[in-house]
């Protein structure tokens, strides 16, 4: 005989700011994409302002700084992630090969994120070699480009710039949080030196 489903619990809009942080909480650790400010407000029917939320994110971030999870904020909302130390604990019960990436990849990436929007004529013009097709649609399928207009010249070339996803997956809430340019070039190097050796 089949039991009869469990009703589901009376919503009702937390009555202060600790039930506030918990309900939060709640939508974030189930949450498998970051979450927006916007679709956080709805899930307290609008009753709480932006404002509010933010005031209430940071101290939720502050509550979890002693634990192995860090609230973040990220280009696409909030999201819980693995604080770094852990991370080589995670991998013994699941080792997962990162994808590895060309250099012709990396540096194509690098262009595109530190001079955007630019055209393929752009990138091959600094890299000073031509850019082959794989390359772009390697960084278009994993979501990290695409193409955001066209330049106003012969041929209306694509203009192309990194996405949300591409922030989302750096942990960055913008552009302007990219390491600087000669870090990128020194690990571009180690990373040469170490398949060489």
């Amino acid at each position: 005989m089949e039991s009869m489903p469990e009703s589901m619990p009376e919503v009702t809009t937390p009555d202060n700011p600790t039930q506030f942080k918990r309900v939060l909480e709640a939508v974030l650790l189930s949450a498998t994409q970051p979450v927006t400010l916007y679709e956080l407000k709805k899930v307290f029917a609008d009753e709480i302002g932006g404002d509010v939320l933010r005031v209430l994110l940071e101290e939720l971030r502050g509550e979890w700084t002693e634990r192995p999870l860090e609230l973040v904020q990220v280009a696409s909302g909030w999201r819980f992630r693995t604080r770094a130390e852990f991370l080589p604990y995670l991998e013994r019960l699941n080792p997962e090969k990162p994808p590895k990436y060309s250099r012709a990849v990396l540096e194509t990436l690098a262009i595109i994120a530190y001079r955007q929007p630019v055209t393929r004529g752009d990138i091959e013009e600094i890299r000073g070699v031509t850019v082959a097709t794989q390359v772009i649609k390697a960084l278009e399928e994993r979501g990290w480009i695409d193409v955001v207009g066209h330049r106003d010249t012969p041929g209306r070339p694509a203009l192309l710039a990194t996405t949300k996803k591409f922030l989302d997956d750096l942990g960055l809430r913008s552009v302007t949080e990219l390491p600087p340019l000669e870090m990128i070039n020194q690990t571009l190097d180690l990373t040469d030196a170490q398949q060489t050796a």
